[in-house]
C-alpha cells in the first residue's frame, strides 16, 4: 500500500510538470532584468531562463529596458517578466509598457524587480498593483499562509527566511498569499496582514506578483516559493 501511495505521488507530480509544460509550450516571453544589482538580478534572469527552456518555451533576454521603446516589439510576446529594482524608465518606454499589458500582454515578477522598480512612475504602479515602502528588520524569518484557492491548490503554508515585504497595494488585486508581521521593529503594525502573492487584471493584459525572493536563490530553496512563480508566470501568459 505504501508503494502505491509513492508511485500514486510521484505520478501526479509527473502529471503536474507535464501540464505546465504544455501550457508554457511555444510562448513568446521575455525577460527583462536590471537596475539594483544587489537583487542580483541577472542570477534570477538565468533561472527563470533556464525553467522556460526546459519547458519549451520561446525566450529572449534583454538587459535593460530598450525592449520597451517599441510597442510593436512588445506586442509579440505572451508575456514578460521583469526583475528590475530602483531604476528609471523614460516616459515614452512606460506608455508603451502600460499599452501593451493593457492590450493582453502578461506581466509577471518578484520582490523589487517588479513593485520598487520606477518609483516616480505611476501609472506603472498603478499597472502592477503595488508599490515597496519597507522591509521591517530586513532578513527575517515569517510564515506564508496560502488563501483557499484553485490556484493554491497542492501547496501548503511555509515558513521562509527572506525580507518581509510591507506594501502599499491596489485593493483591487486578488490576493493568493500573506503574512502577518509580528511588531518586533515597529509594534503599530503587529498583527497587519499584508499580501505576499496576488494577481490581477489590467485591461486585458494578466500581472503576477511574489514579494519574495531577495535573493533569487531562494526559488531553489523553498519549493512552495517556485511552485507559486512558475504557476504565476503561466497564469500570466495565458489568453
Amino acid at each position: 500500500m505504501k508503494n502505491f501511495f509513492i508511485c500514486l505521488t510521484i505520478g501526479l507530480i509527473f502529471s503536474q510538470q507535464l501540464a505546465q509544460s504544455q501550457e508554457i509550450e511555444d510562448k513568446n516571453v521575455l525577460i527583462v532584468w536590471g537596475g539594483w544589482e544587489g537583487h542580483n538580478p541577472k542570477l534570477f534572469s538565468d533561472i527563470v531562463e533556464d525553467w522556460l527552456i526546459k519547458n519549451n518555451a520561446n525566450v529572449t533576454i534583454s538587459h535593460g529596458l530598450d525592449p520597451y521603446s517599441d510597442i510593436e516589439y512588445l506586442m509579440k510576446f505572451d508575456l514578460i517578466i521583469q526583475s528590475v529594482t530602483m531604476s528609471e524608465i523614460s516616459t515614452q518606454q512606460e506608455k508603451n509598457l502600460v499599452k501593451a499589458i493593457r492590450s493582453g500582454v502578461g506581466f509577471a515578477g518578484a520582490h523589487g524587480g517588479l513593485i520598487d522598480s520606477f518609483r516616480n512612475n505611476t501609472a506603472y504602479q498603478f499597472m502592477t498593483g503595488g508599490q515597496w515602502v519597507e522591509h521591517p528588520g530586513g532578513m527575517v524569518k515569517f510564515k506564508v499562509k496560502l488563501v483557499e484557492d484553485k490556484f493554491n491548490e497542492g501547496i501548503k503554508d511555509f515558513e521562509i527566511y527572506t525580507e518581509q515585504y510591507y506594501l502599499h497595494f491596489d485593493p483591487n488585486v486578488e490576493v493568493l498569499a500573506t503574512t502577518s508581521f509580528n511588531g518586533t521593529n515597529y509594534p503599530w503594525i503587529k498583527g497587519v496582514e499584508m499580501p505576499v502573492v496576488w494577481k490581477k487584471n489590467y485591461g486585458k493584459g494578466k500581472i503576477f506578483y511574489i514579494s519574495l525572493g531577495h535573493d533569487p536563490n531562494e526559488f531553489k530553496r523553498y519549493k512552495e516559493a517556485w511552485e507559486l512563480l512558475t504557476r504565476g508566470f503561466i497564469w500570466a501568459s495565458s489568453n
